[in-house]
């Protein structure tokens, strides 16, 4: 271990030596701004550098940058330079321009921050060095809770004030440290609550692809505590998730550890649909990508269809990589990029550095043609084959293409009661039943559409696709097209937002004209809540007994959901539930069959109507996007949230801990690290494990949610307890995901799952036995005890022990509790890099072995013996009780993370 001084270095590190890559530094000359340095890796003069992909360059302009000879050396920045041959095999360190934050996985990093300075402060230390040296940017977005509805106020805004309110009672003290640090440390920023998701907040406003500092100008990246970070790799920045204890470290200064990733080129040929919209195109690369077998690679898009994207549509793809199991989705800058920042109020001269610098180091797209580098595996995705669907007419999973609509739906008539089918008999198919409505003649049939719902929610949200329904509307209304007065429309916004970009660039009144009027915000129709039928069309449904038709674009359809007599609904896009409506029927064939006839008596089909792709991006673009962010930034970056300006919080270096607090408390982590480094000067080796416990003994696929919970907390678990002594009531309990920053709750917390399977006792449920006197007890009771009675503890575990999502409190949790070792026969990889970072050895089963082929009751009391150096992979000896060696192997590290 490194002495106190160089570990102080990530507090205070600065060169003393010349940099190794001062004769890479070139001028950056703008026609409006001061000239600016920068790191051109071109004049290393390896012609390699051009065949590696856009974002590999990325990971090596970093490391040229960052080269300090400790964390960053040379010899890293030739193996990245050596891509092409060293690609899944070389380890590498990047650090990221910045790091993104969520207030659930952010507060116990600020916390532990906190608590940093004041130990420092007892030891002597000026506590204004303990600093994030990476800038970290904090969004609250997990604290509101929806207490009021309409039903408790007058008025939607009376609604929001409410809940916003009892957002700031509830959480106050968290609010009241975050805005406390947001003061007390240099490189944090707090985004207050009511203001944005993490990741609308990230692209819309934090994103600036080309960072500036210190008289230096290099690409913008950022590593963020939630796996959906990805999504700002549609805007040309290097971005992925990592857990809480990597990103604490790498604002502390330390660099990302990583394989050199491989990199899969993504060609994207053919034209899109005309009726295709931006969630067909996504979901349909989603699907193509995860057929393809890419998990833990980097993807790169390039071919002539990535020209047909907009940055909205980039960036939800990138969103997707979760789903296809991706580490990024790399969209490079191109001209695409540069207009989307120009409507989102970039100023020019930013714009003019951004540009000119991605173009001399060649970050900028040029071409769109060929694969811009050499890779080992390209997935060529036809646009062509990416069809709109829709689902239905009972389940959401079963998708009809819309050119098969017509066919489909006939086929349900025929087919058998079930899943999809009707079973209507043949010489009934074609009967019409005639009705009155409103003094006017209708008929219906089978097919017919009666309810007709666009909802903006989920996927929905995108802009451009209710921008194409608005579009549609206009040219509908503009061609002498109208809907039937009794299909039941309605429009229901999933937020302001939606009502005023769609007011903005004009189509709303259009909406409203063909019926299509907003009813508010809040789930509707999906859930049942729609208006009656007029008493008219229920009639002629029933006498006909006629499989009737909703469409909506929500998320929810099954039979009878929307009105008791419509047996068949379909999920469909925005603008196709304007089509269906306009047309009256799912029965139609759009590319043979006209929507309607205008005034005239000539056809209008489907095609002369819908708005092309190049309309829906330029009002996207020029009006939409331009207008929201100038309304978001008056209404809160610059007006803010009036709770938290008047919030009051402590001027102060050091945080006044509330003994009385719930929600925040100094936790222990660097008590002892101190005491010793005063004594010692040294931090002390990890030693062997002596006479050790089996805390738990847990089968296969252990989660992070078992190991320590997010959710809300048991009325009768060791937290609750702690929560009751400190005389709150259930109801005040809140959640353990709430309550991060107090290490008392969250310890007790630790595989407090009431899921949790532990084979000790042989039932499911947050207890344990404790060997010593054969008591059942808490898992938290137990390892007090043994804590107590001096004996250490270790976990056994059977496959991909610590997997699901990243979560600091599921190493940290099991290190408060004692826990010296964790013995599975697999890890999953961030988990186990917690482990490691936490002081708790990951200990892998030999090959072939595991706890129940060697015989292991959990009973036993284990000694494993380690070695001062510690190499991956190395293999240890364990004993038992009976002194019967078992061999397991350490997998500490290996190739993941740098022992420090």
């Amino acid at each position: 271990m490194k002495k106190l001084h160089v570990k102080c270095s990530v507090f205070v590190f600065c060169f003393c030596a010349a940099h190794p890559f001062n004769h890479l530094i070139d001028t950056l000359q703008t026609e409006k701004n001061k000239a600016k340095k920068y790191f051109n890796p071109q004049k290393l003069g390896d012609p390699k550098y051009e065949r590696l992909p856009f974002s590999i360059r990325v990971l090596l302009e970093a490391a040229i940058r960052k080269c300090d000879g400790f964390y960053v050396k040379q010899e890293d920045v030739q193996n990245i330079l050596n891509w092409e041959k060293l690609q899944n095999e070389a380890e590498i360190p990047f650090s990221p321009a910045r790091v993104l934050l969520q207030d659930f996985t952010g507060i116990p990093a600020l916390v532990d921050l906190a608590a940093m300075r004041d130990a420092v402060a007892k030891n002597g230390i000026d506590p204004n060095l303990i600093n994030p040296k990476c800038p970290t940017d904090l969004i609250v977005d997990h604290s509101l809770q929806i207490d009021f509805n309409r039903e408790h106020t007058t008025s939607l805004q009376e609604t929001a004030l409410k809940n916003q309110e009892m957002e700031l009672i509830r959480n106050k003290e968290r609010l009241q440290f975050f805005k406390w640090c947001s003061k007390a440390f240099k490189n944090v920023s707090v985004v207050p609550p009511d203001i944005g998701s993490v990741h609308q907040v990230n692209l819309e406003y934090l994103s600036r692809v080309v960072q500036e500092s210190e008289g230096f100008v290099f690409p913008d990246s950022v590593v963020g505590t939630d796996s959906h970070t990805t999504m700002i790799n549609g805007l040309g920045i290097l971005g992925w998730g990592v857990g809480g204890i990597e990103s604490e470290a790498v604002m502390l200064g330390q660099p990302v550890s990583l394989t050199l990733p491989q990199v899969v080129g993504c060609k994207l040929v053919g034209s899109i649909s005309t009726l295709a919209t931006s969630i067909d195109i996504v979901l349909g690369i989603t699907k193509h990508l995860r057929q393809a077998g890419i998990s833990g690679k980097f993807v790169e898009f390039f071919g002539p269809g990535v020209s047909q994207l907009s940055a909205a549509d980039r960036t939800t793809i990138a969103n997707m990589c979760p789903e296809y199991n991706a580490t990024v989705s790399f969209f490079p800058v191109d001209e695409t990029t540069l207009k989307h920042f120009k409507q989102t109020n970039f100023a020019e001269e930013k714009l003019e550095v951004m540009e000119s610098y991605l173009k001399a180091v060649k970050l900028f797209r040029m071409s769109f043609t060929t694969c811009p580098h050499a890779t080992l595996q390209v997935i060529e995705v036809n646009l062509n084959s990416i069809m709109p669907s829709v689902s239905g007419p009972k389940r959401p999973q079963d998708r009809v293409p819309v050119t098969c609509m017509k066919e489909d739906f006939l086929s349900c008539l025929n087919e058998k009661v079930g899943f999809k089918g009707f079973h209507i008999p043949r010489e009934k198919q074609g009967i019409l039943v005639p009705f009155q409505h409103e003094g006017t003649e209708y008929t219906l049939s089978h097919g017919s559409v009666v309810i007709a719902a666009v909802i903006s929610c989920t996927n929905n949200c995108n802009p451009s696709v209710m921008l194409t329904a608005g579009l549609l509307a206009k040219k509908a209304k503009e061609a002498g097209l109208t809907v039937k007065p009794y299909i039941r429309t309605s429009l229901a916004p999933g937020s302001g937002m939606v009502t005023h970009y769609l007011n903005a660039s004009g189509v709303l009144p259009y909406l409203s004209q063909l019926g299509f009027e907003v009813i508010g915000y809040g789930c509707a129709t999906c859930v049942g809540n729609t208006a009656p039928l007029p008493e008219s069309v229920v009639d002629a449904i029933k006498e006909g007994d006629l499989v009737a038709c909703g469409v909506l674009s929500g998320s929810r359809h099954f039979e009878g959901r929307l009105c008791d007599c419509v047996r068949a609904n379909y999920l469909a896009s925005p603008p196709l539930v304007v089509a269906y409506a306009i047309a009256g029927t799912v029965g139609i064939d759009f590319e043979k069959e006209p929507l309607g006839l205008n005034a005239e008596g000539k056809e209008v089909f489907l095609k002369d109507v819908w708005p092309s792709k190049e309309e829906v991006q330029d009002v996207e673009e020029h009006t939409v996007v331009a207008s929201i962010f100038r309304a978001l930034r008056i209404l809160y970056f610059q007006k803010g949230s009036p709770f938290w300006n008047n919030m009051d919080v402590p001027d102060s270096v050091l945080f006044p801990w509330d003994p009385k607090s719930t929600y925040i408390r100094c936790p222990p982590f660097f008590t002892c690290v101190l005491s010793t480094l005063t004594q010692s000067k040294e931090v002390s080796v990890p030693g062997s494990i002596d006479n050790a416990h089996a805390l738990l003994f847990l089968g296969n696929k252990v989660t992070t949610d078992h190991i320590s919970p997010a959710g809300s907390i048991a009325r009768i678990s060791a937290a609750a307890k702690y929560l009751q002594s400190k005389r709150l009531t259930p109801r005040e309990f809140n959640s353990y995901g709430a309550r991060r920053g107090n290490d008392a709750v969250m310890t007790r917390g630790t595989f407090a799952s009431i899921k949790l399977q532990n084979r000790l006792i042989g039932k499911t449920g947050p207890k344990t036995l404790h060997v010593p006197s054969g008591q059942m007890l808490d898992v938290f009771e137990a390892a007090e005890r043994y804590q107590r009675d001096g004996f250490p503890l270790i976990i056994l575990a059977g496959k991909e022990y610590g997997s699901g999502s990243s979560r600091d409190w599921a190493a940290k949790g099991p290190y408060l509790l004692g826990v010296r070792a964790v013995i599975a026969e697999s890890f999953e990889k961030m988990h186990k890099n917690h482990l490691v970072g936490m002081g708790i050895a990951p200990l892998q089963f030999l090959p072939g072995q595991n706890a129940d082929s060697l015989e292991l009751s959990g009973k036993e009391r284990f000694s494993i013996s380690l070695p001062e150096e510690l190499t991956p992979q190395q293999e240890l000896t364990r004993f038992n009780k009976s002194l019967f060696p078992h061999g397991v192997s350490l997998t500490l590290f290996n190739n993941e993370q740098k022992p420090t």
